[in-house]
This record gives C-alpha cells, sequence and structure tokens, in this order.
C-alpha cells in the first residue's frame, strides 16, 4: 500500500481483514507467518499508525485494541487523491489513468461519476 512501509502496510491489512477490533498481541500473532517479529517492534508500529491517524484505539484493561480510522477503499481513494495532486498536470494523468482501465473498470467510473454527480446537485 503507497505511503505505508513495508510492516506498516501488513498491519493494516492484517486489521482491515480481522474487521475487528485488535490488541497488539493478537497482531503479532496474525503476522506470525510474515516473520519473526518482537512484540514491541509491532507496539511501535502501531502506536505510530496511531499517532498518524491511521488507527484508532479503545482501552480494554491494561491493554488498547486498534480499528483502521479508514476502509481499505477510502485508504486507496486517498492514495489515488494524493497522488493525482502530486502528479502536476492532473488532466494528463487521469488521461493516463482511464487509458489503463477495462471496459468494466470504466463503465464502474462512469457510474460513481453520475452517483458522484447527482449527490452534489441534491437529487
Amino acid at each position: 500500500m503507497q505511503g505505508f512501509g513495508d510492516l506498516e502496510a501488513a498491519l493494516m491489512e492484517l486489521l482491515w481483514k480481522r474487521g475487528e477490533p485488535t490488541t497488539v498481541r493478537e497482531a503479532l500473532d496474525g503476522l506470525a507467518w510474515h516473520r519473526e517479529l518482537a512484540y514491541t517492534t509491532v507496539l511501535t508500529v502501531i502506536d505510530n499508525l496511531y499517532r498518524k491517524g491511521w488507527l484508532t484505539r479503545e482501552q480494554d484493561g491494561r491493554a488498547y485494541r486498534y480499528t483502521p480510522a479508514l476502509t481499505r477503499e477510502q485508504c486507496v481513494a486517498r492514495a489515488m487523491h494524493n497522488a493525482l495532486v502530486d502528479s502536476g498536470d492532473r488532466i494528463e494523468a487521469l488521461t493516463h489513468f482511464v487509458g489503463r482501465m477495462s471496459l468494466d473498470e470504466a463503465a464502474a467510473l462512469r457510474a460513481a461519476l453520475r452517483s458522484y454527480e447527482r449527490r452534489i446537485a441534491g437529487r
């Protein structure tokens, strides 16, 4: 995932897949297949994601349970928007982006644009 380091991306992916508030210990156990990690490493990365606003947390006894602040789709949309802003020429970037779409993706984009236009027009 763009904007995340390898471990941050793996943790976000795990939390999205779990779909429920998760402790550091549960995240560590869930990443065991990925590589051997220290509890403090996972704690530090989760705390960094929390401080950056990517995670929310709730107290559960002496521990915290963490949940992504955004859905995967919202995160991807934010990354796409940031890439578009950083492109320098939004029209050219959009033209290249659309040029790589399948017919189904183009149809989905048209439907999303129609829905958005109806929503902002108040219909």
